[in-house]
């Protein structure tokens, strides 16, 4: 982790991030056209081998919240759905369109009965325990998701399956695949790269 000048200047950039962001502005909707061929999304994990669902998966809601739950994904896809169509950008520079279909995480929230205090959230995976932890504004955002659908169809496991965090508001890195976990917090708890130096806030 970062130490001394750097966490310093980490500290600042995610106040002055979080300064500018915006929790109801809106990423712009692409068209169809603009859909990058499927073949040509990039894909990432970082276990030696692609991840694949344990038996028996569920999702766990935890930490702040009134109502800790296990969500099967067949309980998450009765949930209001929402399809978005948005630019994807990486950390290391390239972009790609896909249209994403899941339940906004607000709603998630809303079920479990989220703390008001509870100011971060936390998103773990079995993605050799990657994880990363976001302010409670993006996390929260219209534009952020539970996806379990890409490009009108399940999503994949090179894409994170069965539930992955998708948003417009944040880079790739930020966006959990392989989703086990999502923790209300108090604090932040940092993340795999943000861990080794990539920017806590991570916003586009």
């Amino acid at each position: 982790m970062r130490s001394g000048f750097l966490a310093g200047m980490g500290r600042w950039n995610a106040r002055v991030d979080r300064f500018l962001f915006g929790p109801e502005r809106l990423a712009r909707e692409l068209p169809a056209s603009a859909t990058t061929p499927a073949d040509a999304f990039p894909t990432y994990f970082i276990s030696d081998d692609m991840p694949f669902p344990p038996a028996g998966w569920t999702l766990k809601v935890g930490g702040l919240v009134a109502r800790p739950s296990m969500f099967v994904l067949d309980q998450l896809q009765r949930m209001s759905p929402t399809d978005m169509r948005v630019r994807h950008h990486c950390v290391e520079g390239w972009s790609a369109v896909a249209s994403w279909h899941g339940v906004r995480l607000r709603e998630i929230a809303e079920a479990v009965g989220a703390d008001p205090r509870a100011g971060y959230v936390e998103f773990r995976s079995f993605d050799s325990g990657y994880w990363s932890s976001w302010d409670r504004e993006s996390a929260l955002h219209k534009q952020t998701l539970l996806a379990y659908g890409m490009n009108g169809q399940d999503l994949m496991p090179d894409h994170g399956a069965p539930i992955r965090v998708y948003s417009a508001v944040k880079l790739g890195y930020k966006q959990v695949k392989y989703l086990t976990e999502v923790n209300f917090l108090a604090e932040p708890s940092g993340g795999y790269w943000e861990n080794q130096g990539y920017e806590w806030f991570g916003g586009v």
